[in-house]
């Protein structure tokens, strides 16, 4: 349970324990973080002789109610240069509400014009007023076929916290699906030629083209495979077998040479290159794609074999 429910179910408790002549039912009701003069002249028409936009004081929090007394709103109207009828009271309430099966179909609707939703499971604690949106980066990364997904959404109002709710959905969908048309092995980048396009319904998730072109399969993708986002990662910088420059530092002294990359890397990563002139391996760390840095005061010339990747 966040802290922004544990004060709305405080305010609950705190509002059911109140006593007096007023109960919330009785209580007009404001739906910003505070009283202005508009809410209060539907209390005491005195207070219509000032902008309504005018803040008179706070709005009680979600749930809760705020009552003036006689006195109190007496005092308050002499502020203003106004006069009260003897005796008038005002009391407000920020109403609650609880999520129903048709608005939280009509906010998915929304947020994913063109798919089939049903709504299995739903929030039930109270919210206040506001907005209702399901953002579609609510969703998860991984869309499980067939398993209903959570969705997180946010009730929102201007000059409030978003406040959360979830929803347990099924979504389908119709789009285009990116399949193989031969076997992919890991570690090489993918082809447009190896790739097809065919008609695909179901759950949302799947990559499409722009996604997959470039990228490395983690593993062997079979031919005929639908592509999942979650098989491919991104390609590296330097392909074992390259030709790659490598730059030599040692102090303010650079030397530049060709070298065969024995292992694949990215950016960051230290990889095996040999010198074609001597046959040593360097330890080189991958700078960019085609380039690869060695620091020859830090000891990354060594004879070693080539690492394999």
């Amino acid at each position: 349970m966040t802290p922004r429910m544990l004060i709305l179910f405080a305010a609950l408790a705190s509002a059911s324990a109140q006593t007096g002549s007023v109960g919330i039912q009785d209580c007009l009701p404001v739906s910003g973080e505070r009283i202005l003069a508009g809410d209060m002249a539907r209390a005491a028409p005195a207070f219509a002789a000032i902008a309504p936009e005018v803040a008179l004081g706070y709005a009680p929090a979600p749930g809760a109610r705020c009552t003036y007394g006689a006195a109190e709103l007496a005092r308050l109207a002499r502020r203003y240069g106004l006069v009260v009828e003897p005796g008038t009271e005002a009391c407000f309430v920020r109403p609650l509400k609880t999520l129903t099966r048709e608005r939280v179909a009509a906010a998915l609707r929304a947020a994913m014009p063109a798919a089939s939703i049903e709504v299995v499971e739903f929030s039930r604690q109270p919210i206040p007023p506001g907005e209702l949106h399901f953002p579609v980066s609510g969703l998860p990364a991984d869309q499980a076929a067939r398993a209903p997904l959570l969705w997180h959404g946010v009730v929102s109002a201007s000059g409030q916290d978003d406040f959360p709710v979830w929803a347990k959905v099924r979504i389908q969908i119709s789009e285009k699906r990116v399949t193989a048309i031969e076997t992919l092995a890991p570690g090489r980048p993918i082809e447009r030629a190896q790739l097809r396009e065919e008609p695909y319904e179901g759950p949302p998730g799947l990559p499409d083209l722009a996604q997959v072109v470039g990228r490395v399969p983690r593993r062997p993708i079979p031919a005929g495979a639908a592509i999942e986002l979650q098989w491919l990662g991104a390609p590296a910088d330097v392909v074992r077998g390259d030709v790659v420059r490598v730059e030599i530092r040692s102090g303010q002294a650079r030397v530049l040479l060709e070298g065969q990359a024995q292992s694949s890397g990215r950016r960051g990563e230290v990889i095996g290159v040999r010198n074609p002139a001597n046959g040593k391996i360097l330890r080189a760390t991958v700078a960019d794609r085609g380039h690869v840095v060695v620091a020859a005061d830090r000891g990354e010339i060594a004879p070693a074999e080539g690492e394999q990747r």
